[in-house]
C-alpha cells in the first residue's frame, strides 16, 4: 500500500491494493498504567511504544486512512504518563457502549489526535468520501443520532477526543476515523504542514473567533499565554487576522524572536514580571504579578485585555482573571501546567468579567478555519518534524516545553515536502510565510528530519 501510495496511485488501484493485517503505530500498554507511580519525572519515552498492532474492522460509517502525517498535541504526553486518569479508562467505556465501539477496549491504546493522509477504504455507510481524498482529520468523534450533536457538535453527551478518548489514533501507518470527521486537506500544504493544523487551530478558532467562544473584534486586546506553542501561534495569527492586538507571552529570549517573526504586536517575556522562578503563586503573589503584567500591557498595547487566552492553567490562571479587562473574558481549553485553578473571585464577580469553557472545535468551526489556511490567511505553525520511530523523543521535547509551535511526526511519507497538489497558491504564499516558526535557511531546520530548535533553550 505504501508503494501504491508513494507511486501515485489511481483510486481504483488503492481499492485494489490489500491491507495488512498489522501495521506500525505508536501506542501505550495497559500493563504500564503504574509505572510512574512515585515517580517525579515521567518521562514519555519509558511509555511510549513504536510497534505493530491488528488492523481493527471498519464500521459503516467510518473510513480507514492511510497516515502520512501527524503531530504531537499535549493530549499525547497526558495519555502517555496516564494522568490524570489512564486513558484506558475511557476506551473501557467507550467499549461499553457496544457495537462497533467494542473495538476500542483493548489492552493498547494507538494514540495521535493530529493526522494528514489518504482515504484507502470507506465503509457501507460513507456518502460524501471516496478511496484516494486526501484529507485531514477533525480530532471530534461525535454521534450524529444524538439530538446535543445537532445543535453543536461539542455539546453531545458523546462528543470524545479522537486518539484520546478513542483507540486507532493518528501516530500510526492507519487510523480510523468516522466521515463526519473528516475535511479536504489544503492542497498547498505538505503532509507533515497539514497534519499540524487540525487540533490546535481549531480549537484557537473556537476560542477566539466563534460565537461558541470569545466573539473576538476589531481592536480587541488579546493576551496570548504560550503564545509560541501549538495553540499559542495559531491565536496570534487569528488576532492578528481579525483586526485585534496581540500580547503574548513567552519563556525565553529565543521564542520571543520567533514570536516577533510572526508578527505579535506585544511580546513580553515572562521573566519580565517575575515569573521566571519557582516561587508558589499565592494569593498576594498573583495579585503583585498581575499588577505587573497589566502594567506592561497598557504600556505597550493601549489598554487592558478585552480576550485572554489561557491552556496554561494553574500557573497562569488567577492572572489571567485579574489582568482582564472590566467586562472582559478569560477563555480556557486546557491546564498544561495542572487543572486546580485558584482565583480571585472579587476581580471576577465586581468587574463583571467572563470565563468561557472551550474545548476544540466542532466540524463547522474546522471547516470555516481550513478555509483560512486555503485562502493563505493562515499558515502551518509547524517548527521540527520527527519519524514515527522517534515519536517519544517528539513527544519528550513537548513535555518539556522545549518546542515552538506544532511538533510534526512522519508515517508513511518517507520524507518531509510531499503531499503538494497545488504548487501555483503555494509559490504564491511563498515559503518563507508558510512556515514562520522555522529557523531562517542553513539552519538545523532545512535537514531532512529537524533537530529541535530550541533543545537546551526552553
Amino acid at each position: 500500500m505504501a508503494e501504491a501510495l508513494l507511486g501515485g496511485a489511481s483510486p481504483d488501484q488503492l481499492a485494489r491494493t490489500a491491507l495488512p493485517e498489522e501495521y506500525l503505530a505508536a501506542h501505550l500498554r495497559v500493563e504500564d498504567v503504574d509505572m510512574f507511580t512515585d515517580i517525579d519525572d515521567k518521562d514519555v519515552r519509558k511509555s511510549l511504544r513504536v510497534g505493530r498492532v491488528a488492523m481493527p474492522e471498519l464500521a459503516p460509517d467510518e473510513v480507514l486512512v492511510a497516515v502520512m502525517a501527524s503531530s504531537i498535541n499535549y493530549n499525547t504526553v497526558w495519555s502517555a504518563i496516564f494522568e490524570p486518569v489512564p486513558t484506558f479508562s475511557f476506551l473501557k467505556r467507550f467499549g461499553a457502549t457496544g457495537g462497533f465501539a467494542a473495538r476500542h477496549d483493548l489492552p493498547y491504546h494507538v494514540l495521535g489526535s493530529d493526522a494528514a493522509g489518504v482515504i484507502v477504504r470507506v465503509g457501507s455507510g460513507v456518502r460524501r468520501w471516496r478511496v484516494g481524498d486526501h484529507v485531514v482529520i477533525s480530532p471530534v468523534q461525535v454521534d450524529d443520532q444524538e439530538p446535543g450533536t445537532h445543535g453543536d457538535g461539542m455539546l453531545g453527551a458523546e462528543q470524545r477526543v479522537w486518539g484520546f478518548e478513542t483507540n486507532f489514533g493518528g501516530l500510526a501507518h492507519y487510523t480510523v476515523a468516522r466521515a463526519s470527521q473528516l475535511v479536504p486537506k489544503p492542497a498547498h500544504l505538505t503532509w507533515e504542514e497539514a497534519a499540524s493544523i487540525t487540533l490546535c487551530a481549531g480549537t484557537a478558532y473556537r476560542m477566539l473567533v466563534s460565537r461558541q467562544g470569545a466573539s473576538m473584534k476589531q481592536g480587541d486586546i488579546v493576551l496570548i499565554w504560550g503564545a509560541t506553542g501549538g495553540l499559542g501561534a495559531y491565536a496570534v495569527q487569528m488576532v492578528k487576522n481579525g483586526g485585534g492586538i496581540p500580547v503574548g507571552v513567552v519563556g525565553s529570549a529565543a521564542k520571543a524572536e520567533a514570536l516577533e517573526r510572526l508578527g505579535c504586536d506585544v511580546v513580553i517575556n515572562r521573566n519580565e514580571i517575575g515569573m521566571g522562578d519557582d516561587v508558589p503563586n499565592t494569593p498576594a503573589r498573583t495579585i503583585e504579578l498581575g499588577r505587573r503584567l497589566g502594567k506592561i500591557i497598557r504600556e505597550r498595547a493601549g489598554g487592558d485585555p478585552h480576550i485572554v487566552f489561557d491552556y496554561i492553567g494553574r500557573a497562569t490562571f488567577g492572572i489571567s482573571v485579574f489582568v482582564a479587562r472590566r467586562g472582559g473574558v478569560v477563555v480556557t481549553c486546557g491546564s498544561s501546567t495542572g487543572y486546580d485553578h485558584h482565583f480571585d473571585n472579587r476581580y471576577l464577580w465586581m468587574n463583571l468579567k467572563r470565563i468561557i469553557g472551550s474545548h476544540a472545535a466542532n466540524l463547522q468551526e474546522l471547516w470555516e478555519c481550513l478555509r483560512l489556511f486555503d485562502l493563505g490567511k493562515l499558515m502551518p505553525t509547524l517548527s521540527s518534524v520527527y519519524p514515527l520511530e522517534e515519536v517519544a523523543e517528539a513527544a519528550r521535547l513537548v513535555q518539556t516545553n522545549g518546542h515552538l509551535g506544532k511538533v510534526g511526526v512522519l508515517c508513511m511519507a518517507p520524507e518531509p515536502g510531499l503531499g503538494v497538489t497545488d504548487p501555483v497558491t503555494r509559490a504564491r504564499i511563498g515559503e518563507a510565510r508558510l512556515n514562520p516558526l522555522r529557523e531562517p535557511s542553513g539552519t538545523a531546520s532545512a535537514l531532512p528530519f529537524d533537530a529541535p530548535l530550541v533543545a537546551g533553550r526552553a
